[in-house]
Order: structure tokens, then sequence, then C-alpha cells
């Protein structure tokens, strides 16, 4: 196996045009060493325990160690590991359908939605099956309660793909949800798993179409053994839903689509390993909380801007905004999250954000290779776009140079920018992306003395909506136009 190249994370062009002194560097890094050492002992022998001090739960660190422990399963036990049975019902349910919609919410679905964007062929869902190697088409329902989305998705599943062959008809269903408690997502599984129903011709084959994500316990998982679910993974105990991307939550998505999951976990391991022996400035965790953390709180810059140059990467960033804002913005706390697609919204927001008000840094995350080889810009017989001068010139040139000039005038403008560099856009880069927030916002919290884990906040809206759906049942004006 090829080495694989590290993440990396340069943060000089920031320091250098904000003014963070290296004495306050040297500060904030001699803390975040020990906020490390703190999680990777204390707090994970507290969470393996189940010892945890009271202001310190929730403690879900069943992330970190995860995919090393799923890694090694996988090495030892193969067929009969975690990651054996994932492949295993992957591929049973990829020689049954076309098409599969992964029902969930927040972290039950941002996550696989982010490494299909990123890792599968891009337009996978428009390629034929046999360009697609015959893994079905994916879509995403479950995370919101879009009346002509959700109709528009099941009569697209009633009508089938219409190309002639029986399976081009045929589809399933993978649930995700802990509780199964949520309400968008088990409003969805009702619809969802009728219109299944009514598809059989056979109501014997429903228990195969259906793949649970869950807990142990609850009201999903006792759907499940209603139905009698051929396959069926676990939510793992201490991993929240936004921290769940690396578990079975993201990992059958993504191996209904035939991505290398096992690369995805090395990818975290590797950064596992970087964050825990690397040292300051030259630790792509500690340095990007260190500096995003500087500016936020001594230069009052609480809008953090992560600037994907990949369109592939979009839903990377609204995964992250899930991760940043239910994780840090709490107590009057944390900074405000906000992706942008360059140089898509340089053509929207570039103006505001380069001279609108002074309250924002710019996270850039770029890759360092591309899936295609590069597109030359060509000729045609005429030059009135007098653009046959770059004629020869390919867009991942066109691309640097729009980077390299956009961060330009930002620092002209005292705006300080970073550069998150991704070796490629593939499993284990993702990996190592995934696991780098995920510690980098953990490690946050700590910093800041805030508990990462848990969100209040999410909990009222849900307990304030289902307070109104019982008393419009109770008045008798439930709307079913």
């Amino acid at each position: 196996m090829a080495q694989e190249k590290l993440l990396k994370f340069d943060a000089r062009q920031a320091i250098s045009t904000s003014g963070i002194a290296a004495a306050d560097l040297e500060k904030i890094w001699k803390q975040l060493v020990a906020i490390r050492h703190e999680i990777l002992t204390t707090e994970i022998e507290q969470y393996e325990s189940g010892n945890a001090a009271a202001d310190k739960r929730p403690l879900d660190a069943g992330f970190i160690h995860l995919p090393d422990r799923l890694l090694k399963e996988y090495d030892e036990q193969r067929a009969t590991s975690e990651l054996g049975r994932i492949l295993d019902a992957s591929r049973r349910m990829s020689e049954q359908v076309d098409r599969v919609v992964v029902l969930g919410i927040g972290g039950s679905y941002m996550g696989a939605r982010a490494l299909m964007d990123a890792c599968a062929e891009p337009f996978f869902n428009e390629r034929s099956r046999a360009d697609r190697g015959g893994r079905p088409r994916l879509y995403f329902a479950g995370n919101n309660v879009d009346n002509d989305r959700t109709q528009g998705l099941l009569e697209l599943l009633r009508n089938g793909a219409g190309e002639g062959r029986a399976i081009d008809d045929q589809w399933g269903l993978v649930v995700i949800s802990k509780s199964g408690g949520t309400l968008e997502t088990a409003v969805a599984f009702r619809q969802f798993y009728q219109a299944l129903r009514e598809s059989l011709n056979d109501p014997s084959e429903l228990p195969r179409r259906i793949i649970p994500v869950t807990g142990n316990e609850g009201k999903l998982a006792k759907l499940a053994d209603e139905i009698g679910c051929t396959d069926r993974f676990v939510v793992p105990d201490g991993v929240g839903g936004r921290f769940s991307v690396l578990s079975a939550v993201g990992l059958v998505p993504a191996a209904m689509l035939g991505l290398d999951i096992v690369s995805l976990l090395r990818g975290a391991w590797m950064m596992n390993s970087h964050f825990e022996h690397a040292e300051p400035g030259a630790n792509p965790v500690l340095d990007y909380v260190a500096v995003n953390h500087l500016l936020e709180t001594k230069f009052g810059l609480d809008i953090r801007v992560l600037s994907v140059w990949n369109d592939s990467l979009e839903s990377c960033g609204l995964w992250y905004d899930q991760l940043l804002s239910e994780s840090l913005g709490k107590q009057h706390l944390g900074a405000t999250p906000l992706t942008t697609v360059n140089t898509r919204d340089l053509h929207s927001r570039a103006q505001q954000h380069q001279q609108g008000k002074h309250n924002k840094v710019f996270n850039n995350l770029v890759v360092d290779s591309w899936r295609y080889d590069p597109a030359i810009v060509g000729e045609i017989p005429w030059n009135h776009d007098q653009l046959d001068i770059f004629s020869q010139l390919s867009l991942p040139t066109i691309m640097d140079a729009a980077i390299e000039g956009t961060n330009q005038a930002l620092r002209e403008d005292g705006r300080p920018t970073t550069m998150m560099t991704l070796p490629a856009a593939n499993e284990n880069g993702l990996g190592q992306l995934f696991q780098m927030l995920m510690l980098a916002t953990v490690v946050e919290g700590r910093l800041m003395g805030v508990n990462p884990y848990g969100q209040p906040g999410v909990e009222k809206y849900k307990l304030n909506m289902n307070q109104i759906l019982n008393s419009t049942i109770e008045t008798g004006v439930a709307n079913v136009n």
C-alpha cells in the first residue's frame, strides 16, 4: 500500500495578518497540550468506566478510538467483524435494488451525504447501473417535513427507473436514528415503509429491504424487531449523532455506494496518531484550535467561514456547521460557522466578506489532487471573449490563481485566512478531515469550559413542536388538506 499523505494546516497568513503575538500562541499551545493529555487519558478512562464527573456528562468520547477499534476487529475477524457485516449487507442490498433511500436527520445523515458528494463519482445517481459498479442510487430523506420533496421522491420510487429491467423498479431503505424518536425521521419511516411494502409482490421480502441503524434499545429497535430485519447495525453507546460519521451511521451508506470504508477509517486512525504525537506548530488539530480561538477571543472574529474550493466538499462544510454549532454554541459562547463554495460564492458573498464587518476568519479547504485529468480551456473559431490567451491553461491552474488572488485580496483588507489542504477528496482524505474537525471541536470546547457533547437547545424545539402538535390534535383542527 502506498504511503498516504497527511492533511496539512497552515495558519501563517492568519497570524501575520491579524498580528497574533508569539507569546499568545505559546501560551495557548501549552493549554492545548494539557487538554490533549486530559482527553486522551482521564476522559477516555472515565468514558470507558462510565464514571464521568457530573459537569462532563454526557461524555460521548467513544468516537475518538472508534476507527482504531473497528480496524483492529476487521483485521482479526474479517467476515464476522462489524465492517465485514456492513460490507456483506451492502452487497446483498445492492444485488436486490437499484435505489436506496437513507432516512435520517442531523448527524444521522449529514456525514453520509458528505461522503457521497466527496468520494462517489460526480453525478453518481445519473449514471447507468454499470457505470455505478452495480451500486444503487442513493437518496436522502427524513431530514425535513417538506411535503413536496417527500411526495416527489415517493412518486419517483413508485414510477421506477423505467429502463425495462426488473431490478430498476426495486428499492430499499436504510433508516438511521439512535432512539427512533426524532419526529422527522419517524414520520418519514412510516411513509416510506408503507410505500415499500406496497411495491413488493412478495411481502416476505420486506425484512431484507430495510436496514436499521439504531441503538440497542428504543422505538426504532422495537420496530426492527417487529419487522424482523435481516440486517441491522448499532449506533455505539457514547457516540453522539454529530460524532457518528465513522460508525455504522456513515459506514453503511458509504459501503452501499461502494466506497472504501477501510481507507476512510485508516485516514481517521492516521489523524488520531498525529494528534496524539505531533507537537504544536505541526499538529493540525491543536494549530486549528489555537489560531481560530485566538482570533475569536482576542480580535472578535466570531464568524468562522469554511471556504471550500471544490464543489464536492460543500456537504462536508454543512456537516461541520452542525458539529461546531451544536457542540460549542452554549452558555452564550461559540463561533458561528458558515460554509462557502468558491469560486461560486465569490460572486455573491465576497464583497461583504472582504470589505464588510470585520468579524470573520476564513479557513480555506483545498485539495492537492483532482479526480480527473485537467480540463483545458480550449479554442473555438472566435475570440469575442478574448480568452485565446488562456486557451492552453487548465481549470486547476485557473482555480489555483483564484485561491491565491482571493487570499491576497483578503490579506490586503486585513482579513485573516488559513489553508487546510487535503491530499485528495477521497476516503482517506475525508477520514482525516472528519477526525481532525471532531477532535478540534472537543479540544476547543474544553478550552472554553463548554461541554462539547449534548445539545440541550435542540431538545427544546422538539419538546415545543410535540406540545403544539398534541394541542392541534386535541382541538380537532389538524390540517389534512
